[in-house]
């Protein structure tokens, strides 16, 4: 079989592998805890699941347009109006299959052979791969200091007459780090005045945690939207824990949405109605939902930095919001695939290693699930690694014996 040379050059996605293995895991009747998961475990908000059976008892689940129900962009426009203080268009929203298609219809609007795409590390393990995709070069830029949040120096650097676009995921997943309004303020500055393209992902603004309060970059563009640089993806997948019903947007200038409705129309032709309905019905319904979950959501993060503090050796920067923490634990192994696989092996927890996010030697953990995964998930590691906690432990109604240390 002759297979592309741009296929054959897309990693695998490590999140969805780990996935999988734990899917396997689990059919097989083992314990397996899942510290990878990429969503929460809430239920589908009741005003989400009304909406979608209202619109599947009409019978009528037909096409709908490319760029997105016209009442869910409505819906969207007073989202926009209500969480960022910035009015927009319906011409200027198309609604995608969720935001990695939104983020990937963005890069195949704009990015020519060759043109780069500044991502900055840590960074969500599809960027790069959506990049090369279309054919352009992910150019990583890692602070320089080892802190998870960037500098304009560093990015400055990084720059080049090839620029197209630069990629911004605040808070960020797999840190949890918000990014500060000072470095937005300079980034979007500096990318208005050289022309260069800002993909703002917030699909965690929700998500904030310790009375923080996140800050949309609009704010600080000087440009309008039509002419402007600052492009937004969101969606419902994590502030409504709705990740199945896979619905994204874009807000862009209309130029930008007319070629990007497009490109949508020849690859997917439009988003499932149903889903759109969910959406629509979350969207409009009580939002008191959103703040419960991330109520549920920053508790576990406290007791997951609790768990890690137990921990001899390993440094962790505390999350901001998202699910995700990535504590460095090059303490006992700079493999983190290695890592990773090893603790799947023996404690039955499934990690992601750091180096899909351009962080060797750390691992993303996360605490979307319940305190008792957390708890437990978290004493099973310590088990398998740290020489000074017990050397019996339970996994699932088996006692387990550590012999290799």
């Amino acid at each position: 079989m002759s297979i592309s040379q741009i296929a054959r050059s897309i990693a695998e996605s490590p999140t969805l592998r780990m996935n999988e293995e734990a899917r396997l895991l689990r059919e097989r009747g083992e314990a397996v805890i899942h510290l990878g998961i990429g969503e929460p475990k809430n239920k589908t908000p009741i005003t989400a699941l009304l909406s979608a059976a209202a619109k599947l008892n009409t019978g009528d689940i037909k096409y709908s347009p490319t760029d997105g129900l016209p009442s869910l962009k409505k819906a969207i426009v007073r989202y926009t109006e209500e969480n960022y203080d910035k009015v927009v268009a319906p011409e200027n929203i198309i609604v995608s299959s969720g935001a990695k298609q939104s983020i990937f219809n963005v890069l195949y609007t704009l990015i020519n052979p060759q043109d780069e795409v500044l991502i900055l590390a840590p960074y969500w393990v599809s960027y790069p791969e959506m990049v090369k995709m279309v054919y352009g070069i992910p150019v990583i830029v890692k602070p320089e200091d080892g802190r998870f949040h960037p500098r304009m120096e560093d990015i400055e650097r990084a720059v080049s007459s090839s620029t197209k676009l630069i990629l911004v995921n605040s808070p960020n997943n797999p840190s949890g780090v918000m990014f500060s309004d000072e470095f937005l303020a300079d980034l979007i500055k500096f990318c208005e005045r050289k022309g260069i393209y800002v993909l703002m992902d917030d699909i965690y603004h929700k998500l904030v945690f310790r009375r923080r309060r996140w800050t949309p970059a609009y704010k600080f563009a000087r440009q309008d939207l039509e002419s402007g640089k600052v492009i937004v993806v969101n969606g419902i997948a994590k502030a409504y824990g709705m990740t199945g019903f896979r619905i994204g947007w874009t807000i862009a200038n209309r130029r930008m949405v007319e070629v990007m409705t497009n490109v949508q129309s020849q690859i997917t032709s439009c988003t499932a109605m149903v889903s759109q309905a969910a959406a629509e019905g979350a969207l409009n319904g009580l939002q008191s939902i959103v703040d419960s979950l991330r109520l549920t959501i920053e508790n576990n993060c406290e007791v997951m930095m609790q768990e890690l503090k137990a921990f001899t050796g390993i440094k962790t920067i505390k999350p901001d919001g998202t699910f995700y923490c990535l504590p460095d634990f090059r303490a006992y192994s700079h493999d983190s695939v290695a890592l990773s696989d090893f603790l799947l092996k023996k404690a039955m927890v499934v990690t992601v290693p750091g180096k899909e996010f351009g962080m060797e030697g750390h691992l993303r953990l996360s605490y979307a699930g319940s305190i008792k995964d957390v708890t437990e998930g978290m004493a099973r590691i310590r088990w398998a690694l740290d020489p000074s906690s017990p050397t019996e432990i339970y996994i699932g109604d088996r006692k387990m014996i550590r012999d290799w240390m």
